[in-house]
């Protein structure tokens, strides 16, 4: 008798914090529907960024402190996929790597979470004078200081819920973190929040929106994780991440941006901040969807001739933590 021989798993390589494991399995969903009976493991990676919960992300050396390793790990032949939260993955394509999957994207904006038990408010003037913000994105900082100039920055690391625990003891007054993961791991309805959303504050390039990436060789993986993408989404992150790669800014300078989507038309809006948001340059630039990489460009052009070269940090550094 022939045996047959059990089909090759797909491997996904993530983060092991509850939310890259959100991640990862709701992409082994979407992989299971499409690999013809394939079966799908995820692979635990322990990233930098990780590892270490003291340092200010904007001190890490270099970009992708929590990407690199779960790249390396494809990279390896230890899994065939990398899932990230795309605003954390560098514009520049890892060698060997492909950017191949690119799923439907969840909210896109900023939060502040209230700590346990406090009253609702409706706007950033309900927060007390000097309230303490923590928050390790300048991205967030900037833009918050754009608007009240005596908010209390400071630095907070770790995971989600180990934020929380910290904002409920006391250490600080409100947490700025991303809709997306808060929604992903069901913690909204259990507190008071305020929505941030543009003009006032502008979400991270690629902010919501999930980035898979293969070994550039691996047809095969990569076709599959065509068939699970967005290209609505994709046309987006693709202006987007093409802007922040002509600026050459890194992920950590205070840049924030909204595409917008109408017909076959895609309308990218752009904000550039002084880490303090005093200064705050502001642009809007359209295209077609399928020349989006173009508008990106058109977009940070139009930044640099504003005057946004000056306000952007030539240090490297590391993207936000999701």
């Amino acid at each position: 008798m022939t045996q047959t021989s059990e089909p090759r798993p797909l491997r996904i390589a993530t983060r092991a914090s509850k939310l890259a494991l959100w991640q990862a399995e709701y992409v082994a969903s979407l992989l299971e529907q499409q690999a013809s009976g394939r079966p799908v493991e995820i692979v635990h990676i322990t990233s930098e960024g990780d590892r270490d919960l003291t340092s200010p992300l904007s001190q890490f050396g270099g970009l992708g402190v929590f990407t690199r390793e779960v790249q390396k790990a494809v990279l390896d032949a230890r899994a065939d996929l990398a899932v990230h939260s795309l605003k954390d993955l560098p514009t520049e394509p890892a060698p060997g790597l492909t950017l191949a999957g690119i799923p439907d994207r969840g909210p896109l904006f900023d939060v502040l979470i209230l700590p346990e038990g406090s009253e609702p408010i409706e706007s950033l003037a309900d927060l007390p004078k000097k309230a303490r913000v923590g928050t390790g994105s300048l991205r967030r900082r900037a833009q918050l200081l754009h608007q009240r100039s005596d908010l209390e920055m400071l630095e907070v690391r770790g995971n989600v819920q180990t934020r929380l625990k910290k904002l409920d003891s006391g250490e600080y007054d409100v947490l700025c973190l991303a809709e997306a993961g808060m929604v992903r791991l069901e913690l909204l309805a259990e507190r008071n929040w305020l929505l941030l959303s543009p003009p006032e504050v502008y979400p991270a390039v690629g902010q919501g929106a999930l980035g898979i990436e293969c070994r550039a060789e691996d047809t095969e993986t990569i076709e599959i994780l065509e068939a699970i993408s967005n290209p609505a989404v994709k046309a987006a992150t693709t202006a987007e991440r093409s802007m922040l790669a002509h600026l050459r800014a890194g992920c950590h300078a205070p840049i924030g941006c909204l595409s917008r989507l109408e017909a076959e038309q895609l309308t990218l809006e752009a904000v550039v901040l002084s880490g303090d948001g005093q200064e705050r340059i502001f642009v809007s630039e359209s295209g077609p969807c399928d020349s989006a990489a173009q508008t990106g460009v058109q977009a940070a052009q139009a930044l640099l001739e504003a005057g946004a070269g000056r306000l952007i940090s030539p240090e490297p550094g590391s993207p936000e933590a999701p």
